[in-house]
């Protein structure tokens, strides 16, 4: 036998512990990494989400401010137009005020020309009132200064202070917003003498 390999010389194995030790906290150190990365990833999922939604409802907002422009467009585009118009609804009245009271035995000429008259109003708020423009009398009832104008006040004793004692005029509206205020005259508390 040689020196170099005595049989009783065992080789000692290199001790593994310490490469078995440095696997498991590079494997942990990876896991938490993958975990963080995922963590952000979960993080920017949700503010993509929340901008997302938050955009949508922008969005529909935005669509519904749209569709009601032009809805307000659609119905009030004749604004200009339905106030002019109500002028010569107003000017039959007037020419039917200016009549003389109907009488027996009165002209056949005035009394055609009242039926006249009185038809063509007929016909003509009927039109008005299709396309959305109204008239209202607003005698008897309280001043409101959104729709009455007032062209005077009187002292009444019949009348509660603030109430509309006559109309001139009737006020107008298209589709429920004011066209034209009333004229009218407005009782206020009597004269304490």
């Amino acid at each position: 036998m040689t020196q170099d390999t005595e049989p009783t010389q065992v080789e000692t194995p290199v001790d593994p512990a310490p490469a078995e030790q440095a696997a498991p906290q590079q494997a942990g150190a990876a896991e938490n990494a993958a975990d963080a990365h995922v963590q952000d990833l979960e993080r920017s999922v949700t503010e993509f989400k929340e901008k997302w939604l938050r955009a949508e409802a922008e969005n529909q907002n935005l669509m519904a401010r749209a569709k009601r422009d032009v809805e307000d467009a659609r119905q009030y585009a004749v604004q200009k137009f339905a106030r002019d118009v109500v002028e010569a609804a107003e000017n039959l009245r007037r020419a039917l005020d200016s009549l003389p009271a109907q009488t027996e035995g009165e002209d056949t000429v005035v009394t055609k020309m009242r039926e006249g008259i009185e038809s063509t109003e007929r016909s003509f708020l009927s039109i008005l009132e299709r396309h959305g423009i109204k008239s209202d009398n607003p005698a008897g009832k309280a001043f409101d200064a959104n729709l009455h104008q007032a062209m005077a006040e009187q002292p009444s004793a019949e009348h509660t202070p603030g109430t509309v004692m006559q109309a001139w005029t009737p006020t107008w509206t298209l589709h429920g917003r004011l066209l034209k205020p009333a004229m009218v005259v407005v009782a206020k508390a009597g004269d304490a003498q």
